[in-house]
Formats: structure tokens, sequence, C-alpha cells
């Protein structure tokens, strides 16, 4: 059905020209696209996790991850390189093996630092589902039905910085031509396209700190519309460089203490005075819940929902107020069809700042009231892993979930009485067996709000036919 509008000038798709409008009473008909035929409108599909991989500054693989929160340990390191002399700031969360190690010669050549980690971690995410080593093509899958969702904010920093220095130096002979394409923040996503051989789609999300989370919430959604049957999620980053490691420390926005002392990443700790920069990659194997079961794979829990928002407030500072991360977290559990009550555990993001801290626990009191839900936050393990940190705590929530367990927040040391929350400190502690929604938050410079919401697997299911599974069964 059309309808008829007077205009003064158009031209219509019958030839009518200009001059034709101008007479009296002239009309132009516009014919409305068809409605949709509700019948072949696709359902949302459920999303589950099956497979797992990092490399974080506690070591390399999900298992010295989980085993590190655990315990309590940190990766944070101090910086002794050469071009690190001289910094007000000179500690970080580093991964402590080099990834160009791990990888052929040939092939590490051509990545950054931050493709790197993201091979390696999307390899043991790959592994860890069950699928063959190699990729799509060795497990039998078809690659255009498989996507890669990354996040960065940089990437890999260096690259960029490295080339302007062989330009000042020896003249434009001696800039590489594998800087531009290394210096991309896209690199990661791409390398574990070629790496994996998938074709389906290879993204980049890139949201400040936030990316990791945002780019695990739009795998989800490519995977629920029928988009891919398979998606690698995560994020990953390498920016622990001098220019940048300068540039927070003249925002004051680092941590002023060394490592003699514990972590001086203090999340939501009375003495916080900044977060630790830090680098790695957190990668997560989405996949549609009839594939899964179909192949008869382990899955970890439901990647339920997610929820975004932004503060329209300032550069870099939160907005006191909370608002726009309430927003997001009410947003992750409306879209994971769940209620408030039903949420038993939040890893925050919690940098360390006092004034981020406090934002994102006055959003959390608004969201439950005084409902008392175990808090954990992990920048005091890790650092700030900035775009990777979504994905590499994305991972740590689905462990929180699938084995029952909370990690403890390190380095937090006196309770701030202004945060008002139920931290998990000193010891891991069993996860509440009431309710069945996990959230994992990320917030980054500018006001993007992410949040991620995981269901345990088990409970909660209607009647989907998901089903718990151990460790390797």
């Amino acid at each position: 059905m059309g309808w008829d509008v007077p205009l003064v000038a158009s031209v219509g798709l019958d030839g009518v020209g200009v001059a034709d409008a101008d007479r009296e009473g002239f009309v132009v008909r516009h014919e409305a696209r068809p409605a949709a035929d509700s019948a072949v409108v696709p359902r949302p599909r459920r999303v589950v996790v099956t497979g797992l991989g990092a490399l974080t500054p506690l070591g390399v693989g999900v298992g010295e991850l989980w085993q590190g929160l655990l315990d309590g340990r940190h990766g944070i390191r101090e910086l002794t390189g050469e071009e690190f002399a001289g910094l007000p700031v000179r500690v970080a969360g580093v991964v402590p093996v080099d990834p160009a190690e791990l990888l052929p010669r040939a092939a590490a050549r051509r990545m950054n630092r931050a493709a790197q980690f993201a091979v390696l971690a999307a390899r043991e995410a790959w592994a860890d589902a069950g699928f063959a080593a190699g990729g799509t093509r060795e497990s039998g899958i078809d690659p255009e039905r498989v996507g890669v969702s990354l996040g960065a904010i940089l990437g890999d920093a260096s690259v960029l910085v490295g080339g302007d220095r062989r330009l000042r130096e020896k003249g434009p002979r001696g800039v590489s031509p594998l800087t531009t394409p290394m210096t991309v923040p896209s690199q990661a996503a791409s390398q574990v396209s070629l790496d994996l051989h998938i074709t389906g789609e290879a993204r980049t999300v890139t949201s400040a700190c936030a990316s990791g989370t945002e780019a695990i919430g739009e795998a989800i959604d490519r995977i629920r519309y029928g988009r891919v049957d398979i998606a690698l999620a995560g994020g990953a980053e390498a920016v622990v460089t001098p220019a940048i490691m300068a540039s927070f420390a003249s925002m004051r926005a680092l941590a002023s203490g060394g490592v003699d002392g514990g972590s001086p990443s203090r999340p939501f700790g009375k003495g916080r005075d900044g977060f630790v920069n830090g680098e790695g990659a957190g990668v997560l194997v989405l996949e549609a819940e009839e594939h899964a079961v179909a192949r008869g794979a382990r899955i970890y829990c439901e990647a339920a929902g997610w929820g975004l928002s932004a503060d329209a407030h300032h550069l870099a500072a939160p907005d006191p107020s909370g608002s726009g991360v309430a927003l997001a977290l009410r947003r992750a559990v409306r879209d994971a069809g769940g209620h408030v009550v039903d949420v038993v555990h939040v890893n925050a993001h919690a940098t360390a700042t006092v004034e981020g801290d406090l934002a994102e626990a006055g959003a959390l009191r608004a969201v439950f009231g005084e409902r008392a839900v175990p808090v954990t936050a992990l920048k005091g393990h890790l650092g700030h892993l900035q775009g990777a940190a979504g994905g590499v705590e994305a991972v740590a929530a689905v462990l929180t979930l699938h084995h029952g367990v909370v990690p403890p927040t390190v380095g937090s040391g006196e309770a701030d009485e202004a945060i008002g929350l139920d931290v998990v400190r000193g010891a891991p502690r069993v996860l509440p067996s009431r309710g069945d929604l996990v959230l994992s938050n990320s917030f980054g410079f500018g006001g993007h709000n992410a949040v991620l919401a995981l269901r345990r697997v088990g409970q909660g299911d209607r009647g989907s036919g998901v089903r718990r599974v151990g460790p390797g069964g």
C-alpha cells in the first residue's frame, strides 16, 4: 500500500521529471517496503560456551589463569627494559613469555604482539572446544559458518612507534612493508581467521576498555540470529609501551606502588590510587546450542545475554552517578531473559581508580538494592588488560560458573566503607546455589559500558536440553 503527499519537486520511478513536479496538484507516489512475513523471521537461538583460551600475566593457558586466581597470586612485574627507564611508573601486568617463541618463526614475524596473543588463545579455545588442531578444514566444519569477533583498543602500539623511529634513523627505506598491516587493531582478528581458516566473518570492536566484552556480545547476536554457528570471541591487547605508560602516568591514572608489598593494584580498596597497565588475550568459543549438542560438545555455560550503554559524561572520567553502568547491567539481565534476583555473582570491572570503583559500586547497589551479591575483581591479579580485559575476565566468569567457585579479590587491602559491596576477599568462596546468572562488567574511557550475562547450565534451562558435563567430558 502506498501513500500520496504533495511535493514541489521529485523524480519518480515512472520517469516523471522535475519539470512535471511544478504542475499544480502533482504528487509523488511512494511505495512502502512490503512487510516482512513473520513466519520467516528466525527465532533467536540459544548460545553456549564450549571452549576457553587465555594468555595473561599469570601465565600461558587457562589452567595457569584459573589456578593463579584461586591461589591469590598476581602477575604484575617491574619493567626493567632500558626504554622504560625514567618513567614515573615502571610496573605492569606483562605476559611472562615471549609469544613469538610459541609460534612458527615465519608466522610470528607477520603478527604484532597482540595478534600473537590472540592466535595462541584462539588455538587453545578451539582445541578445548573439541575441534581438531589446524582449524575448520581439519575439523570438518564449514568455514563460512564460523566467525571471529575480537576487541582491541590499539592492538600493539609498539609497531607504529618502531616504524616512526626507523623512519627517522634510516629514512623511508628503513620502514618495513609490514608496518601498516601490523599496526591496525584488526590484525588480531584477521590473524585468527587466517590461522584457523575461518571465512564467515572477522570483526574487530574498538570501544576502549569495554572492547572485549562488546565483541563477545556482538558474537552472541551473530549466532542467535543464524549468521554463523560458531564464533571465537574475546579480546587481545599489547600496549605496555613507554609512550602509553607515560601518557597514563600524565593522566595520574596509574597506581604508584611497586610490587614488593604485593599487588599495587587495589580494586575496591581504601588505599587504591590507580590501575596497573597490562596485556594479554582471552578467547571464548561460542556456539549455537543445537550445534554443540549435536556434536556432543562439553558445555561450560550459556552465553545468555549482554547489555550496552553510554555515559555521555566525560572524555575519561566515569559518570559518578553510575546511571549508565546501572542501565547496562539491567539491559544484560533483561537480554538474558532473567531477573535481578537471578544474579549470583558479579565479576567487576573495578580498575582500582578512586572514581571508577565508586561509580561501579554505586551502580551495583542501585541495581541489587540491599541484597548482598558476591563481587570479585581480577585486576589485582592481572592489572588492567585494556581491550583484552573483557575477554580474559569472561573466561574467569565462565570458570566461576562451571566450577561453582568465586576467586578472591587480590590487593584490595583495607576495605573502603564507601564501596558497600560484598567483595570476596582472602580466599575463594562457593558460588551461591540460588539463582543462575553471573555478570561480567567492562567500562571504558569515554563512557563505554558493556555487561555480559552468563547462565549456569542445568538450572533455569527451560527444557532446552542443555546439560552440565564435567571437565573434559
